[in-house]
């Protein structure tokens, strides 16, 4: 009988979980090894389901993940008693004994820490209130979670504390204190998460500056001591490795250093321009982004292939390992995935990163470390990254499962199976107008302008960028100044890059006679695989408001043509 890398792995830690309780045998262990895999076969573990995993008659692990740990509160206050919050701040993460607030009352969750399937993230509550914190992993909000949580209750807050039976907003803690300062010239979609695109003025570079490269989290931004951040790696056999910051930029491997390696990249969340979608077809469900979603960089690291080579991985002969995912972990609880032929590919160019544009990555960007995943959907790119678990199946985050996909038009998102639809990889073909200005022979600016193509009398300048998923190359983009009716190629504009493929967007100007001027400039891509976008954005629709490339429609005002 053969088993999954998961179940395995699985069965792997239920060992350990004997070993580390001294309740076991080995023979103990070799059948708790057996009942967890045949456990794991009769049903599937997901990181965020419940409820799901039994781990037999002795009772070791409890239920998985979403199930209390039969772990007597041997050091746990007696339940019932009326406790200040200036108390329960005592019990953060460095007490022996770890408390949270929910509503009114006080839990020790010491015991239930390692069962937590966010990792470490919950140490962020403990020593405080947990409300703002299942506000944002809604996930939480279930009877059966709930039940788990009141086998830790041990008392209610003080009334002195509370107002209206409430703790005050300013005695709870704000997940977000410890962000960054951001450039205000951003424009924010919101706050809490912290959601940003570039603007159009700030999109006229090739390479986007990292103060005004566009910002796109699902929670806080972690805080990491790059001296004390470690990678860890997950081979298939479970056995697990640890990658200092320094071991990534110093290390020897099989007789040679990891050699830093340099790819220009442009990164494009999967909802850029669903703004246009709500406007043009229906409402769609997601942040309201513009043309700014999208920014382009330098980015420098370690190529992953030789991180999971050095680590013992074959990447050159896998297919025999099971092996068909390279699972990504944040430190904020993040994660996502990609097929296992794009992590190791000779070609893909998915790197291990610490730097952009030069620099150290900025906090917003994933200091100390994150996955770059070039031509990909920018969510694959984790960052602030801690984990990699190579694997026989998807990330089961959230964000992978029941995120970043599409569904047909006629599909609403109340009753739609997710597990239908696979995760978004590979993005289409783009193109974006981001300037389009007057250009004046009587101007000595343009003066110069105007003489590169030729031209004497007035003329409107438009530019913007060009972008494929997968590497593909723009070949043509197509530029219309009277909505579709008439059509011209624009100038494609040569820029130094880095990597194996065209994981760079292409920018791209044109310049026409003002008199041809309509109402509307019109623009659509066309890349190597002649890909073309779509004319309009209803038969792409979806509620999501995912992969929009309409072609992008900008009027000519009447003041711009007189």
């Amino acid at each position: 009988m053969s088993f999954s890398i998961f179940e395995r792995r699985l069965a792997l830690r239920t060992v350990k979980a004997l070993s580390n309780q001294r309740t076991s045998s080995a023979a103990n262990a070799r059948k708790a090894y057996s009942s967890s895999l045949q456990a794991r076969r009769s049903e599937r573990v997901s990181a965020f389901t419940h409820l799901v995993f039994a781990a037999g008659a002795t009772g070791l692990l409890g239920s998985y993940f979403f199930y209390s740990a039969p772990v007597a509160h041997a050091e746990a206050p007696p339940a019932g008693r009326t406790i200040r919050l200036s108390e329960v701040r005592k019990h953060g993460a460095k007490a022996e004994r770890r408390w949270v607030v929910k509503g009114s009352k006080v839990y020790d969750i010491t015991d239930w820490i390692p069962n937590h399937p966010g990792g470490e993230v919950i140490l962020r509550a403990v020593g405080g209130v947990i409300d703002p914190y299942w506000e944002i992993f809604t996930i939480h909000k279930k009877k059966d979670v709930y039940d788990i949580l009141e086998q830790y209750y041990v008392g209610d807050l003080d009334p002195r504390d509370l107002i209206d039976g409430k703790v005050p907003s300013n005695d709870i803690e704000d997940p977000f204190q410890t962000d960054p300062q951001r450039d205000s010239r951003l424009v924010v979609h919101s706050s809490r998460p912290f959601n940003a695109e570039t603007a159009p003025t700030d999109l006229a570079t090739f390479i986007t500056p990292n103060n005004t490269f566009y910002v796109r989290h699902h929670l806080w931004v972690p805080q990491i001591d790059p001296k004390s951040h470690k990678l860890q790696i997950e081979l298939p056999d479970g056995e697990e490795l640890e990658y200092s910051m320094e071991d990534l930029k110093t290390k020897v491997g099989h007789g040679t250093t990891f050699k830093p390696v340099t790819v220009t990249c442009t990164l494009q969340c999967s909802g850029n321009r669903r703004q246009h979608m709500n406007e043009e077809a229906r409402a769609t469900n997601g942040l309201p982004w513009d043309v700014g979603a999208i920014s382009n960089a330098v980015w420098t690291g370690v190529r992953l292939r030789d991180v999971l080579a050095d680590a013992g991985f074959d990447v050159n002969e896998y297919d025999d390992s099971g092996v068909r995912h390279a699972q990504f972990q944040g430190a904020e609880a993040y994660g996502a995935s990609i097929p296992i032929e794009k992590a190791v590919g000779r070609r893909e160019d998915v790197l291990l990163v610490y730097e952009m544009n030069g620099e150290p990555l900025p906090a917003d960007h994933g200091y100390p470390l994150r996955v770059l995943v070039p031509g990909n959907v920018a969510a694959r790119s984790v960052k602030w990254l801690k984990r990699i678990v190579l694997s026989d199946e998807e990330s089961q985050s959230q964000w992978q499962q029941r995120d970043y996909k599409c569904f047909g038009p006629n599909q609403g998102g109340q009753n739609v199976d997710w597990s239908k639809a696979p995760a978004i990889q590979e993005m289409p073909v783009q193109s974006v107008i981001t300037s389009l200005r007057n250009a004046s022979p009587r101007s000595a600016d343009d003066q110069k302008l105007l003489r590169v193509y030729g031209m004497e009398e007035d003329a409107v300048e438009v530019e913007g960028y060009a972008f494929a998923g997968g590497g593909r190359r723009i070949i043509r983009v197509d530029i219309s100044p009277d909505d579709g009716r008439s059509w011209y190629q624009a100038e494609l504009i040569p820029e130094e890059t880095h990597g194996n493929k065209s994981w760079a967007w292409t920018r791209w100007r044109w310049l026409v006679p003002r008199r041809l001027a309509g109402r509307q400039f019109v623009v659509k891509a066309v890349d190597e695989g002649y890909n073309v976008q779509p004319e309009s954005y209803e038969p792409h629709y979806n509620f999501r408001g995912n992969l929009t490339s309409g072609w992008h429609r900008v009027p000519y005002s009447k003041q711009r043509r007189d």
